[in-house]
């Protein structure tokens, strides 16, 4: 079997954040927090979105649908991508490294056609049908192979980095007293939130995270 391709950090592109949209203070990282963005595919367009509101809410990773990665702030630094109503809300923030997917997440359907919650349209054949309701959808917008596979590499660099836990955690996919208590670890939003839908279970997401301890 080849070796796993490594991230090569020279090809993450770097966009001008303002300082104003995050928090310039260095923390220690113990999680990795994945979402998807409800949003078209281009992540710098997610960036620009972000500079437009006053709030500090980013994260420091967004993933195109084509698999570039692109960076607004330095992955020590923080901002509230989290949203808890609790008291921990801010020390979890700062704590957590988050990345997000350009996916337009969970779908609803008109006249045989699927569309996002700002009205898009979602090709068919990018289309999973989970069968049954999974947080408030039955269908969600695919992840790309490209996505999951620079988020694997992604993923992989920043827990080196941090000495963030990479063994798959089965209870990232609902609300995780481990996630919440800021156990070492990689979850998703909907780890900490009941009123979330990213990530999505994936078949393809899911096998590529309980490959990263392998």
């Amino acid at each position: 079997m080849p070796a796993l391709t490594k991230l090569d950090v020279k090809k993450i592109v770097q966009v001008k954040f303002p300082e104003s949209q995050f928090y310039k203070e260095e923390q220690t990282k113990k999680q990795i927090v994945i979402h998807h963005t409800v949003s078209g595919p281009d992540s710098t367009r997610v960036f620009e979105g972000w500079a437009s509101n006053p709030e500090r809410v980013a994260t420091a990773f967004v993933i195109s649908a084509d698999g570039t990665i692109t960076q607004g702030f330095n992955s020590q630094y923080w901002a509230h991508h989290l949203g808890l109503k609790k008291t921990n809300n801010t020390a979890l923030n700062k704590a957590s490294i988050g990345i997000e997917v350009c996916n337009w997440g969970g779908l609803t359907t008109k006249d045989g056609k699927f569309y996002s919650a700002f009205n898009r349209e979602v090709p068919a054949d990018q289309v999973i049908d989970y069968g049954k309701k999974w947080r408030g959808y039955r269908y969600f917008h695919k992840y790309t192979a490209l996505q999951i596979e620079a988020l694997r590499q992604l993923v992989v660099y920043l827990a080196d980095k941090y000495a963030i836990d990479k063994a798959y955690k089965a209870d990232m996919w609902d609300i995780s007293p481990n996630a919440l208590s800021g156990k070492n670890g990689i979850y998703t939003h909907v780890s900490y939130r009941e009123d979330k839908s990213d990530m999505h279970p994936q078949t393809e997401l899911i096998a590529m995270l309980q490959s990263l301890n392998q």
